[in-house]
C-alpha cells in the first residue's frame, strides 16, 4: 500500500519539495487523518516512512506505526527545489518535466529519475520478502512514490510521469495472476481530485 503525504504548503502552490522539510497544512492533517480510516482494517506485516516531517506526521495521524527509511526521501530536485513547473517552463522555453528532462545542481546536487529509481529497487528488494505473508504500506511523496509504482510495475522509471497520487491518497499494488499489478488507485476522501500541477 502507498500513502503519499498530506498537503503541504508547498504542495498546495505546485512548488517542488524535495529535501526542503516543510510541515503539513491544517488541511494536509485531515487527508492523514482520512487515509487512516482507509486504512484501518489492515494488518501491516511493515510500515516504512520517509524521514521528512510531512511523510512522518501523515503515517502518525493514519495511525500507522512507522519504521523510518532514508531511502523514502523524495527526489532532490537541486536547482529546481522550490519553484513551480511553469516557472521553470518559462525559463526555459520549452515543455520541462523532471521525468524526462531532469534537474539542475542547486544548494544540493540534484538526482536524476535513474538514481530516484536505484533508491525505490532497493526499498522494494526489503519489502517484497515481507509481501509474501502480508500487507506493508510506505508512506512518502508524490514524484518518489510515482517512480516507485514504475519500477514495481517493471517498467522505466519515466512511466512515473503518467501516474499521479493525490495528496494523502491511499493506493495498492500487488499481484494479479503472478503479475505486477495496480489493485486500487489514488483513493482519498476528495475525489475525483482536481489535476496535479507536477
Amino acid at each position: 500500500m502507498l500513502l503519499r503525504h498530506g498537503e503541504t504548503e508547498w504542495s498546495r502552490a505546485g512548488r517542488h519539495t524535495g529535501r526542503t522539510d516543510v510541515p503539513l497544512t491544517e488541511h494536509g492533517e485531515e487527508l492523514a487523518r482520512a487515509a487512516g480510516e482507509l486504512v484501518r482494517g489492515y494488518d501491516f506485516r511493515l510500515v516504512l516512512t520517509s524521514p521528512l516531517q510531512r511523510a512522518r506526521r501523515t503515517a502518525e495521524l493514519a495511525g500507522l506505526d512507522a519504521e523510518i527509511d532514508p531511502q523514502l526521501i523524495e527526489w532532490d530536485y537541486g536547482g529546481y527545489e522550490g519553484r513551480t513547473t511553469q516557472d521553470i517552463r518559462a525559463e526555459l522555453g520549452y515543455n520541462w518535466s523532471a521525468f524526462t528532462h531532469g534537474v539542475i545542481r542547486g544548494e544540493t546536487p540534484g538526482e536524476t529519475v535513474e538514481e530516484v529509481a536505484a533508491r525505490a529497487s532497493r526499498v522494494l528488494t526489503r519489502v517484497l520478502p515481507a509481501m509474501v505473508d502480508g500487507d506493508v504500506a510506505l508512506v512518502a511523496h508524490g514524484h518518489y512514490l510515482r517512480i516507485l509504482a514504475a519500477v514495481f510495475l517493471r517498467q522505466a522509471p519515466r512511466f512515473g510521469a503518467s501516474i499521479t497520487f493525490g495528496a494523502g491518497s491511499v493506493s495498492v499494488l500487488g499481484y494479479d495472476r503472478e503479475q505486477p499489478a495496480i489493485l486500487a488507485w489514488n483513493h482519498g476522501p476528495q475525489l475525483p481530485l482536481e489535476p496535479p500541477r507536477s
